[in-house]
């Protein structure tokens, strides 16, 4: 069940859920972002919810999850793509003295937001964002869904220094396997169920044994297994491209400034990427003073 996603729905009623351990992944993130051990926790959460919610979505592309705010942790990112390659970063502010109980609220400070990218590799981005006004992830994500999407969904996630796993339980609207009162009622069971799930289970339990504990009674029925990898997206082609779309002047100007090899960190991975006098020739195909 390592770095593994596991589908299922309770085929009687209108509800879906998945279930996410990650391990490898989760500590390959955390090798490339040194960070105290209760953002990196933190970070944690927000990779299990990436996966939960970009498993859920019918597209080829990125979902991005990401709080941005005023206190100790100004950042947090993480990213799942279709093929569930996931990648993510936490920024500490410097000097910044991180209690070992901080919650979400408090790491993220003042006027912070949540925000949720979908960005799909044809058609439209779309973006849905929320204030953090709950102190756990799994709150604010529940009041994301129900303000944005009119959607009842519920998120259980614990994570701990190498393990992360976490649950999603949510609405399938207008399926109608059952009355309205059947669903409500199933609902209410199958949240309440969740709710008793430990870290323990949450970390060691293989996803097929964890759902016959919680959910037996509702008959729980797998729809496949995704596995889950570390990988970044980086690459010297998207460095090239975000070069291009600065234009030669500002890249050229750029180029002096740096002492003649313009640097590229990804924040992601810490791989660096070099452009010097002749590539940046090559990305214009021209030297600079026909650049005009």
């Amino acid at each position: 069940m390592s770095d593994q996603l596991e589908r299922f729905i309770f085929s009687k009623h209108d509800i879906r859920g998945q279930v996410v351990t990650l391990t490898d992944a989760y500590r390959e993130v955390l090798e490339h972002n040194q960070l105290p051990l209760p953002v990196q926790k933190l970070l944690g959460e927000f990779l299990a919810a990436s996966c939960l919610l970009a498993t859920t979505l019918k597209f080829e592309g990125m979902l991005m999850l990401q709080a941005r705010g005023e206190g100790d942790v100004p950042l947090l990112v993480a990213e799942c793509s279709h093929q569930s390659d996931v990648r993510g970063l936490a920024r500490v502010a410097e000097g910044a003295e991180i209690a070992e109980d901080a919650n979400l609220r408090d790491l993220v400070g003042n006027r912070g937001t949540l925000v949720i990218t979908v960005d799909p590799q044809q058609g439209e981005r779309y973006q849905g964002i929320v204030p953090l006004e709950r102190e756990t992830l799994a709150e604010c994500l529940q009041d994301y869904f129900t303000q944005s999407e009119q959607l009842q969904t519920r998120f259980w996630i614990e994570t701990s220094a190498d393990t992360v796993g976490g649950i999603m339980l949510q609405v399938l609207p207008g399926n109608n396997a059952a009355s309205a009162t059947e669903n409500e009622d199933a609902w209410e069971t199958g949240v309440q169920l969740a709710s008793t799930v430990t870290a323990e289970e949450l970390h060691g339990v293989p996803h097929d044994e964890l759902l016959f504990r919680l959910f037996h009674q509702m008959e729980p029925a797998t729809l496949g297994t995704t596995n889950i990898r570390f990988k970044c997206s980086c690459s010297a082609e998207r460095s090239a491209r975000a070069l291009i779309a600065m234009g030669p002047e500002d890249v050229y100007r750029l180029l002096e400034e740096q002492g003649g090899e313009i640097t590229a960190d990804c924040q992601f991975c810490n791989r660096t990427y070099k452009f010097d006098r002749d590539k940046v020739e090559e990305l214009f195909n021209a030297p600079p003073h026909t650049l005009h």
